[in-house]
């Protein structure tokens, strides 16, 4: 693990330096890694495939509608309206590039950092280039370090200590917009269509659309999911139109649906042809708002020049999402790590629960599984006493492994060496073979388990290093790592933050030696 805290002082001190050095810790080769199976999909995305699945069913063509739009093209779309509408946009900027220029003053602090430098008029050129667009910015420290081969780190301490100017750049708004809903692109899509394709014309598109809400809460999110049909045809009615949007919605699961025309109609919609789309939420039994259907305004079209009318049904993907799992807060489902409480079942927690060192080796894992065996045959044997766990090739080597105890009177093993590790509403234990709880959860691993993969590990690692003996003692256990065991980081925070407990404690007793010839 990082030592984040001193990194970011380092940084602080001297960015270039802590980004140079930190690189160190990171490794180049070696084989340390493999991929779990994680995997694990995110509903808003299932949904998503089943809404396309069901567009495509339903006779739509998918087609990519544009997420920037120009100003104009909502004066375009609403007429009169667009100010009000332009107020919920979110508009982009942009950062005008500096004149820069290399003086003495500049030149000096260059030689700070790089004592010969001597190619300021290529650099002078690059920073030309660079305000003329012939450079991108994100190749701008590229080209230095190309063009005047110095490092990079010295290139970015150049333009960060000695040309303030960088630092000092301003957004600069735009005409352009991040569309509010999938109609602004609408227009300018339908109008090329035209030019391609006979009608009808039936797309449709799923695409994020941004909106400045005034607020966030449940239902509102600056970004959020539309689905998205347009319908061109001579002719169309909104009886027609209606039923397009029930065959959807039914073959998406919900047959109870409700329209409700809108008091005010936005501009782009004809006069008292735009509609709310409502169904209802399983947990509350109230509709829920989930779309707007209607008819374009045949004004908005001709700036288009569109001659045919256009039914136009856009549904919040989320808005569904939450009612087909009941959910009542929009941010849970989208952001569940920025939103939703931290929560870890007992099989989860069990899952999380891994050896420290275990064998790697085939014949370290066939070991592992005959010193399980034995101990659990001669757990109770009584002491002093030796038994061979095994005796033969490892590794090319020839080893005798024993479990043994010198004191007199006593059992081989203490009597918590073959506990398992089991989960019971939250709290890890290490419980007795006999006495687990009802209910719990069983890890994979026994306190054996974990002894023996240290064992067998540490063989392994004696084998490569050609050492003689290997010798390994488990006496009083107070935590997982005394077994060879740990939890993962995130999980143990949450037991702990649950007031729950890990409590293995217990007397194991276990001693094993290998001898190595």
């Amino acid at each position: 693990m990082f030592d984040t805290k001193k990194i970011k002082e380092l940084a602080k001190e001297d960015y270039e330096k802590a980004w140079v050095e930190t690189a160190k810790l990171l490794k180049d080769k070696g084989k340390y890694f493999n991929l779990l199976d994680k995997r694990k999909e995110h509903p808003l995305m299932d949904l998503v495939e089943k809404v396309r699945k069901v567009l495509l069913q339903t006779g739509f063509k998918e087609t990519i509608v544009p997420m920037i739009i120009d100003k104009d093209e909502i004066y375009a779309q609403y007429g009169p309206e667009a100010p009000i509408i332009l107020d919920r946009l979110f508009f982009l900027a942009g950062l005008t590039r500096p004149d820069i220029g290399i003086g003495k003053k500049e030149l000096d602090k260059i030689k700070k950092i790089i004592p010969n430098f001597k190619k300021d008029k290529e650099l002078q050129d690059i920073f030309r280039r660079y305000k003329k667009g012939d450079v991108e910015s994100d190749n701008l420290v590229e080209t230095i370090v190309k063009e005047l081969d110095i490092k990079e780190e010295d290139a970015t301490k150049i333009l960060s200590d000695v040309f303030p100017e960088l630092k000092k750049l301003e957004p600069v708004p735009t005409t352009l917009t991040l569309r509010s809903h999938t109609t602004a692109g609408w227009f300018g899509v339908l109008k090329e269509t035209l030019k391609r394709e006979s009608l009808p014309i039936q797309l449709f598109s799923i695409g994020t659309k941004f909106r400045r809400e005034q607020k966030l809460d449940a239902t509102h999110l600056y970004e959020s999911l539309t689905g998205s049909i347009v319908v061109v045809a001579e002719e169309i009615s909104i009886e027609d139109g209606k039923q397009i949007v029930k065959e959807i919605m039914s073959k998406l699961g919900f047959d109870e649906i409700k329209f409700e025309k809108k008091a005010a109609t936005s501009k782009y919609y004809a006069p008292q042809t735009e509609f709310e789309v409502f169904i209802k939420h399983p947990k509350t039994g109230e509709y829920l708002e989930i779309g707007d259907a209607g008819f374009y305004s045949p004004v908005s079209l001709s700036n288009y020049d569109i001659p045919y009318p256009v039914w136009n049904f856009g549904f919040g993907i989320e808005r569904i999402l939450m009612i087909l799992t009941g959910g009542e807060d929009i941010r849970n489902l989208v952001y569940p790590y920025l939103y939703e409480e931290v929560k870890f079942t007992d099989f989860e927690i069990s899952n999380s629960i891994k050896l420290i060192r275990e064998a790697d080796t085939g014949e370290g894992k066939v070991l592992v599984r005959k010193i399980c065996e034995s101990a659990l045959e001669h757990s109770e044997d009584s002491t002093p006493v030796e038994i061979t766990v095994y005796k033969g090739e490892f590794l090319g080597k020839k080893v005798e492994v024993k479990m043994f105890k010198t004191e007199a009177e006593k059992k081989l093993l203490g009597p918590a060496a073959l506990n398992p590790i089991v989960v019971k509403d939250g709290d890890v234990i290490g419980a007795m073979p006999g006495k687990i709880p009802e209910g719990s959860t069983r890890s994979e691993f026994t306190y054996m388990h974990g002894i023996a993969n240290l064992l067998a590990y540490e063989l392994e690692k004696a084998v490569e290093e050609s050492r003689d003996e290997v010798l390994v003692e488990v006496k009083d256990v107070k935590s997982l790592t005394d077994v060879n065991m740990k939890i993962d980081d995130v999980v143990r925070r949450f037991v702990e933050s649950n007031n729950k407990k890990i409590d293995i404690r217990g007397p194991a007793f276990v001693s094993i030696k290998v001898r190595i010839s």
